[in-house]
Order: C-alpha cells, then sequence, then structure tokens
C-alpha cells in the first residue's frame, strides 16, 4: 500500500501548480469539453491517437467539471496504479523488500512525478504497461491483451511494450497469440494516425545529443543495476522494458522523426524493478548513502517540477496577462496560429476579443485551432483595427515562413506602432495601435 499512496501525495502535491496550464493541457481541456459528434469529427482529421483519453476526459468532466484538479487527478490515480504494478511485479519476481523499494523508487522518479501531473494520456499509458506486463508474467493472456491494447488506444506507442516483453514470453504460445490480438486491435488507430502523422508529429526533429546521452547514462544504470539484481527472470523483464521502447523509437527517428520522451515513460518501470531488486540485495551501508545522496538533487527537482516555470508555457498566464491588457473592441491576432490555444481554455477571455484572422472556429473546423483567412483578407482585418493585442511565441523562436503569418508580421510592422510588449512564461504578448495612438507613458 505504501508505493501507491506515496505516488498520491506527490501527485496531490502542488497539483494546481500556481494556477498554470501549458498548451497540451490546454489542448486536452478544450477538446474534451467538446460534444461526442464535434469530437469524433475531430478525431478523424488529427490527434486520433488521443482520442480514448480524450473521450475518457470528456466523461470526467460530465461527472465533475472541476477545473485543473479534475483535469490531472486521472493521472494521479493512474500514477498510484502504476506504482502499485512495479511493486506487484517485484514481489512476483524478487521478494517483498523487493517489491516495497521499486514502488517506492517509481513514485519518486521526477519524470514520473511531472506527468504525474499533467492532464496528457501518459500516466494512464503507462500504468497499463505496467500492469499488462504483471499480467505476462501470471499468463493472464486475455487480460494481458486487452490491458495492453487498451494502453495502445491512450497512446500508440505502448506497442513498443510488446517487443519488450517478447524477451520473456516469445516461447509461450499464449504470449503470440495475445500479441497477435493486441495487434489486431490496434490496426485501426494505427491505419487513421499514419495519415495525420505529417500534421501530428512534423514539429518533431532528429534526436539530438543530448537525447542520445540521457539514453546512454540510462542505459549504463541499468546494466550496472542489472549486474547486482541478483534475480535473472526479473533482469529479463526489467532491462528490455527499460531500454528496448526509447532506443527502438529514437532509432526509428533517425528516419522518421517521432521521439519525445514522454511518449516511452512506461520504461522507466524497468529501471524502478532493477533499483528495489539491486537495494533489497544489497549489503552494507554505501547503496544507502548513494540513495540518500541521490534524494538531495530529486527533492529541489520534485519542488521544481510544482512551479508553472517546468512547463514550456502557461495558457492561463497568457489569458490572464491578455485580461490586463485588453479593452471593449480589441482585436487579437495569434503569431503563429497554433498559438491560439493560449486563449481557447479561457472562453471569457477569448470571447471579449475580436479574432480578425479567424475564418472558421476550431469546432466549426473539425480541427484544433480553427482555420484562418487568406492572407489578403487577414491584412485587411489587420488594417481596419484600431488597437491589436498580438500573442507571439518568446524572442529568439524561428517564425513561421507560410504566408499568413508573414502577412501579420508585415502589416503590424508597417501600419502600427508597438506600445508595449510583455514577457509571460513561454509567450510574449504585444499590444499594437495606430500610429501616434499609443498611451503616453506606453503601456497596456
Amino acid at each position: 500500500m505504501l508505493p501507491p499512496l506515496l505516488a498520491v501525495l506527490l501527485g496531490l502535491w502542488g497539483l494546481e501548480r500556481g494556477g498554470s496550464m501549458w498548451r497540451d493541457e490546454s489542448v486536452t481541456w478544450q477538446v474534451a469539453h467538446r460534444p461526442l459528434g464535434a469530437l469524433g469529427e475531430l478525431l478523424g482529421r488529427v490527434d486520433a491517437v488521443h482520442g480514448l483519453y480524450y473521450l475518457l476526459m470528456h466523461g470526467v468532466f460530465l461527472v465533475w467539471d472541476g477545473g485543473t484538479w479534475a483535469l490531472r487527478l486521472p493521472s494521479v490515480a493512474a500514477t498510484a496504479l502504476a506504482a502499485a504494478g512495479v511493486a506487484a511485479i517485484a514481489h512476483r519476481l524478487a521478494g517483498e523488500r523487493a517489491a516495497l523499494l521499486a514502488g517506492l523508487g517509481y513514485a519518486v522518479l521526477p519524470p514520473v512525478q511531472m506527468y504525474a501531473q499533467e492532464g496528457r494520456s501518459y500516466a494512464l499509458v503507462a500504468a497499463a504497461v505496467v500492469w499488462a506486463t504483471y499480467l505476462m508474467l501470471r499468463e493472464r493472456w486475455a487480460a494481458y491483451a486487452v490491458v495492453l491494447a487498451l494502453g495502445c488506444w491512450l497512446h500508440e506507442f505502448a506497442a513498443l511494450a510488446l517487443l519488450a516483453h517478447a524477451f520473456t514470453a516469445w516461447r509461450s504460445r499464449g504470449w503470440r497469440i495475445a500479441a497477435g490480438a493486441v495487434t489486431a486491435l490496434l490496426l485501426p488507430l494505427a491505419l487513421v494516425s499514419a495519415r495525420q502523422a505529417a500534421q501530428q508529429l512534423g514539429w518533431l526533429g532528429r534526436p539530438g545529443w543530448q537525447d542520445w546521452a540521457a539514453y546512454g547514462v540510462l542505459a549504463g544504470v541499468v546494466l550496472l543495476l542489472a549486474r547486482g539484481a541478483g534475480d535473472r527472470d526479473l533482469v529479463r523483464v526489467a532491462v528490455p522494458l527499460a531500454l528496448l521502447p526509447p532506443g527502438l523509437l529514437m532509432a526509428v527517428s533517425l528516419l522518421h522523426p517521432w521521439y519525445v520522451d514522454r511518449y516511452v515513460l512506461y520504461a522507466l518501470a524497468g529501471l524502478a524493478l532493477l533499483a528495489g531488486a539491486r537495494l533489497a540485495a544489497a549489503r552494507g551501508w554505501w547503496p544507502w548513502l548513494l540513495v540518500g545522496v541521490l534524494l538531495v538533487p530529486c527533492v529541489f527537482w520534485s519542488a521544481w517540477l510544482r512551479t508553472p516555470e517546468s512547463r514550456k508555457d502557461d495558457a492561463l498566464a497568457v489569458a490572464a496577462a491578455v485580461r490586463e491588457r485588453a479593452r471593449p473592441g480589441d482585436a487579437v491576432v495569434f503569431l503563429p496560429s497554433r498559438r491560439r490555444e493560449w486563449l481557447l481554455s479561457s472562453p471569457r477571455v477569448y470571447e471579449g476579443l475580436r479574432d480578425v484572422a479567424l475564418d472558421r472556429s476550431p469546432a466549426a473546423s473539425r480541427s484544433l485551432q480553427g482555420t484562418e483567412l487568406p492572407s489578403a483578407r487577414i491584412r485587411e482585418a489587420l488594417i481596419a483595427s484600431p488597437r491589436i493585442i498580438a500573442l507571439l511565441d518568446p524572442a529568439g523562436q524561428p517564425v513561421d515562413p507560410y504566408p499568413r503569418e508573414a502577412v501579420k508580421r508585415q502589416t503590424l510592422a508597417a501600419w502600427f506602432d508597438l506600445c508595449s510588449i510583455a514577457e509571460v512564461r513561454g509567450a510574449r504578448v504585444a499590444v499594437y495601435a495606430r500610429p501616434d495612438t499609443c498611451p503616453w507613458p506606453p503601456g497596456g
């Protein structure tokens, strides 16, 4: 009971993160609030990979529309479930002491804590993969297929766990049948999401040296722990689970850039299993001294994860900055257009402004951020606006080269004075006005 309890306590600690919400969570919030029909139409065009998660969150919000608490509590619960699953696997393979240490180790890993506090699917995927691993050890093949298929439908890269499980169970006819069933159940989602891959993952680049360095550190730690873990069955389960999913996804990403570490968060369960078994078998005081030394930076990292600064941006902070500066009748423009997400989760702020570049709303266009007018009409709408609130990426970010985005930048520069610009977490909020009409001294 201690590992899931610790996971819950860590998840609840700072759950609101100072009232912040970064843009991926904002997508969850606004998509899950759409009617089921509109949600289905959206998934036919984009984000099918998250469809089951959005459907789950739609149900959560129907039962309790509790803001960021309702948005994030499913991830807290899933992390607790995953910690219990790690403990259950360790108990079966290495005993009670290893179970306690492995479950606690999983709960305190900073990346696990991060996604325990996030309104996205990754904690739920990790829970599904962990319990599918336990069911594999129990040879409960029907239940294994159902649970792992559920994880794959929450995010299809959970299917990489099948390759890790093959190292342990490929000789079993039951596993081969179950693996085939999971693959068949995943196929419809894979076909749909393959058509969406360019717009879904087009923002990704190939893994950088930092990614390879992090993987090298993970591999070194895993192999070092495996040498002293004691139980060979646990090593056969944990090492492939820890190394294969991220390693394969990074290798594939050399050709098709698909790698993000959170897509394979569940691999950390393998690391926790090895660490728990190694500590359980340790003799002497030095392993515990090492754990104590490692816990110090983990505490500071955990505290930082509870702050808005731990995320790329803060949609609610952007909305608050706009609210402070906006006047009745102001226009709003987003550079680039995908940053419309910053205001979609704050409808009271957004609906008080004129979105002059918008052609069709996200719901009407069955898209995430809506569709925009042709370039010439955007220019006309901007010129006709006496005062404009512009939401921009941070300084130094590459600008989108698309004609609509270029027209926005050129029109603002040629026809308006910049009255003020404020840095907000991961964004800038600028106020533009007709020449010689900015307030003096300059301000919002």
